[in-house]
Order: structure tokens, then C-alpha cells, then sequence
């Protein structure tokens, strides 16, 4: 278990997961994944979800351990998802006297992954600013509905002003991982949560209304100190404003000649002053990440080659997970490069009028194999273009 320390009340019992090559069978996640869990010891017991299954031993060990002979009056489910859910039914035979606390919807779940129901005497539905007292500490629920499943609340603990805060401020890794919050939250935000702004926005509203010290996600750290940046930032992705000034170059190219293209205009908007300028390659680096940098720069560039007369299959798969991922509020503009018959920048533009509030920077940028002079030319143009407004 890793060393995590919230109070004398207030126990983690969840675990790290450091075999786990990919989140959700699609998220690469080199540094693992934790899996949070906590325990509220008090005149009663409340266990703050379970786990993934991956984890089934540890987290049965660590809560036996911390419950030190005592048996748990509640488990409160904030989230039916299996990496925290999986284990609730094991848990509701090993502890028969514990009652279940969710939503309504949360027992609807239950039956559809367990194939059974949960008996109506262990059952405890709340609702909206519902209660339970433990004694010294008092439980309060907020209903986060589609951040970012249907059934998902918070529970809020008024004594020591903690907020179990299921999924929202999350981030992928294990918790023994030394590394920036922000960047794999950011990462995880979007791919995972990123679809929902305005349930995010708001549950952060109800949030807004609380006394806060201490944020315990269902991944990740818990948040403690100042808690400002992180709500912030939430506020930021959630709204789809851009977090910084810059620009994304990602490009889809398969002889190399694209990708010299894509270089040239990386090189071009570093010149002309973009205070930051990131590439990827569509084609081999993580597309989770490319979509994490396509929401937080507020300008993209993209170029890709005419494939079977459409843009790339990987530019196509990108620019499918932005859509079902909300993209809007951006200028993106477009380079694209066909031997014979170039079409690519129509398949890119079809797509991006799909989206909300997407501004296709004009011109297009044409080429027919290799970059000309004139291509050369055309590029430096477009980014001394898509800079005038860094140098206001």
C-alpha cells in the first residue's frame, strides 16, 4: 500500500497497480494506475468505495487491517465503474450487516453487473444534499451525474472538510509515481472526463458553496493545501477554454514528406514568436496525449497526406476522439499533400465544421509531394499569420 497519510479518521485503503500496460484497454499508462479507497472510522464505519479487481487482495488486506476487528456500517458507491465496483458484491457477502449507499441509478448498475439485487433493507438511496452521520463525522451527498457516468455523486465530510470527489480530479500513475499533477490529469481529463464540461461546470458550482481542505479522488493524490490551482484548472478544461497560448503541429504522414512539412511549420511559428509550439506524430506517439495538447493550446495545425482519397486513417481517428470529446473554441488551420489528386484538407475541413466554434484559418496549404519554394513560402506565411495575435 502506499504511504498515504489524510487523518487519524480518515484512512486510505486503496492500492497502486504497477503491471497495468493500459487504462480502460486504451490509455498507456507507463507509471500504472492507483486505485483509491478510503475508510471513515467513527462511532460508525463507512468504507469510501472499493476497486478494481486487479487489486482484490490488497485492498481486502488493507481494509481488514485498518477496520482492526470492527465491522463497516456503509459502503458509500460514488462510482460504478469496475476499476472502483468490482468488488461490492464480494463486500456485501463478507460484511452481510453493512448497508449500500448510492444513487438511484447506482443500485440499477449493481443488478446489471452483479446479476443480482442488493436487499432492500441494505439499501440506502439518497439524493441531493442528503445525510449520515458516523458521529463525529457527518457524510453529505452531491449528485455529479455524467462526471463522467450517470449514477456518479461526491460525498462531502463536513468535520474534517473532505470531498470524496469519485473520477473528478483524477490523474493517471500510481501514487508511489513522482511526477507533475497536472499534466497526467490533464491527460486523463480529457480522454476520460473531457466530453462532460457542462456537468463539470456544474458540479463545481455546488462545489464552490463548500468549505474544502482536502479533495480524495477515486485516482490519483489527494489534494490538500492550497486547493485553488486544482479547481482552476478544472474550471479551464471544463469551460474548453485554452490553458495556454500556443500551437499543436500534428501530422499524419507516411513517406516522410508530410511529416518535413509539419517540421518546417513547427520551425516557422517558433520564428515568428509562438510562445509555445508542440508537435506529435499521429502515427506513432500517444494520440491520448495529442488530444491532451489539442485542448490545451488554443491553435492547431494540421496536415496530413490524401489516403484512398481522405485524410489518413490515424488524422481520421484523432479527429473523431476530439469530436466525441466536445473540441470547440480553436483555430486550427491546414496543410495537406497529395501526389495526384490532394483531398485531404477537405475530409479534415468536413470534419471540423462538426464541431463547436472552430475557426479554419485560411489559406489551405497544398502540397504535391515534396515541399516547393512556393510551399516554403506558404508555410512561413500561414505561421507569421497564426502568430499576429501572440505579439498583442
Amino acid at each position: 500500500m502506499s504511504n498515504v497519510t489524510i487523518s487519524d479518521s480518515i484512512r486510505y485503503i486503496g492500492a497502486d497497480d504497477r503491471d497495468l500496460d493500459l487504462f480502460e484497454g486504451q490509455y498507456v499508462v507507463p507509471n500504472g494506475m492507483a486505485y483509491n479507497s478510503y475508510l471513515i472510522l467513527d462511532e460508525k464505519i463507512a468504507v469510501m468505495d472499493t476497486a478494481d479487481a486487479r487489486v482484490e487482495d490488497i485492498w481486502f488486506s488493507n481494509l481488514e487491517r485498518e477496520l482492526a476487528g470492527r465491522m463497516p456500517d456503509y459502503l458509500v458507491v460514488s462510482h460504478m465503474e469496475p476499476d472502483h465496483g468490482s468488488l461490492i458484491w464480494k463486500f456485501a457477502r463478507k460484511y452481510p450487516d453493512a448497508k449500500i449507499v448510492g444513487s438511484a441509478k447506482t443500485f440499477e448498475l449493481i443488478r446489471q453487473f452483479f446479476l443480482t439485487e442488493i436487499a432492500d433493507e441494505r439499501r440506502v438511496v439518497v439524493k441531493e444534499n442528503d445525510s449520515i452521520s458516523l458521529g463525529q463525522h457527518t457524510l453529505t451527498f452531491i449528485m455529479a451525474p455524467m462526471v463522467h457516468w450517470p449514477e456518479v455523486m461526491f460525498s462531502y465530510e463536513s468535520g474534517e472538510k473532505v470531498l470524496f470527489a469519485a473520477d473528478a480530479f483524477g490523474k493517471f500513475g500510481a501514487l508511489d509515481t513522482d511526477e507533475d499533477w497536472a499534466c497526467e490529469a490533464r491527460r486523463y481529463y480529457f480522454n476520460i472526463v473531457g466530453k462532460y464540461g457542462p456537468q463539470v461546470q456544474a458540479v463545481l458550482k455546488k462545489a464552490a458553496a463548500l468549505d474544502i481542505a482536502t479533495i480524495c479522488p477515486l485516482h490519483g493524490p489527494i489534494l490538500q493545501g492550497e486547493l485553488g490551482s486544482y479547481l482552476e484548472k478544472y474550471d479551464i478544461w471544463s469551460s474548453y477554454r485554452p490553458e495556454n497560448a500556443g500551437v499543436l503541429v500534428a501530422y499524419a504522414s507516411v513517406h516522410g514528406y508530410t511529416k518535413k512539412a509539419a517540421e518546417k511549420m513547427a520551425e516557422e511559428l517558433t520564428k515568428a514568436g509562438c510562445p509555445k509550439v508542440s508537435i506529435t506524430d499521429l502515427c506513432r506517439d500517444d494520440m491520448a496525449e495529442a488530444l491532451e495538447d489539442a485542448f490545451r493550446y488554443d491553435t492547431m495545425v494540421l496536415a496530413s497526406i490524401t489516403y484512398n482519397n481522405e485524410m489518413l486513417t490515424q488524422m481520421n481517428t484523432f479527429l473523431h476522439m476530439l469530436k466525441a470529446k466536445a473540441y470547440q473554441k480553436r483555430r486550427v488551420a491546414l496543410i495537406e499533400n497529395g501526389s495526384w489528386a490532394p483531398s485531404a484538407a477537405k475530409s479534415m475541413r468536413s470534419m471540423l465544421e462538426t464541431m463547436k466554434e472552430i475557426e479554419v484559418v485560411d489559406p489551405v496549404i497544398t502540397i504535391r509531394s515534396a515541399m516547393t519554394p512556393e510551399n516554403e513560402r506558404q508555410i512561413r506565411e500561414l505561421a507569421e499569420k497564426l502568430c499576429e495575435s501572440y505579439g498583442e
